[in-house]
């Protein structure tokens, strides 16, 4: 039985778009309360949020779910993926980023079903033949995902274990939209 961690990643700093875009509003929320809203609702073992200390004082935190500041998020995005680490417990570690708004919980669904049936290798969503988050990760990369460094996630320790991953094909394409710029987020309405 899968104990999954679900760490949504919310300490970026938004350099590609030039000012916070987690606080950017999509359909009356804002990017950030969208994402807590979402993880909040996902049926997993346990419920994580790492943030900066300005975006920590700008969410409803649901009850159940974990918050922790990454103290230096100019040190990168592995820096945020270590701290998930550190304080996720159970068998997989499912991360989902805080820049997709219209992400479902069918969507995420779906990826678990898969991590399910193949609970040794690493799930993640293909959009156009590329990679995609959120990715789901067995315990078993733990070591290698704690030995990040700089601005790297855990698509190197993904694309470093091909042979141990899974690409899946979601239902709902767009889905998977991230917003890194201004253009990504007018490409929302």
């Amino acid at each position: 039985m899968l104990k999954v961690t679900a760490i949504l990643l919310a300490a970026g700093l938004s350099r590609r778009m030039g000012e916070d875009k987690l606080s950017f509003d999509y359909e009356g929320k804002s990017l950030l309360q969208r994402a807590v809203d979402l993880l909040s609702d996902l049926p997993v073992h346990r419920h994580i949020i790492i943030t900066t200390d300005a975006g920590s004082k700008s969410i409803v935190l649901p009850p159940g779910i974990q918050l922790f500041v990454n103290k230096d998020p100019s040190a990168g995005l592995s820096g945020s993926v270590k701290l998930g680490v550190k304080k996720a417990r159970g068998t997989h570690y499912l991360f989902l980023n805080a820049d997709q708004p219209r992400l479902t919980l069918n969507d995420v669904y779906q990826l678990l079903k898969i991590a399910k049936a193949n609970p040794d290798k690493i799930i993640y969503p293909m959009i156009n033949e590329k990679p995609c988050s959120p990715t789901i990760f067995p315990k078993s990369f733990r070591k290698q995902l704690l030995g990040l460094s700089g601005n790297k996630g855990g698509s190197v320790v993904r694309d470093a274990n091909e042979e141990y991953s899974i690409g899946a094909i979601p239902e709902h394409l767009n889905n998977f939209v991230d917003v890194d710029n201004m253009e990504d987020y007018r490409g929302l309405f």
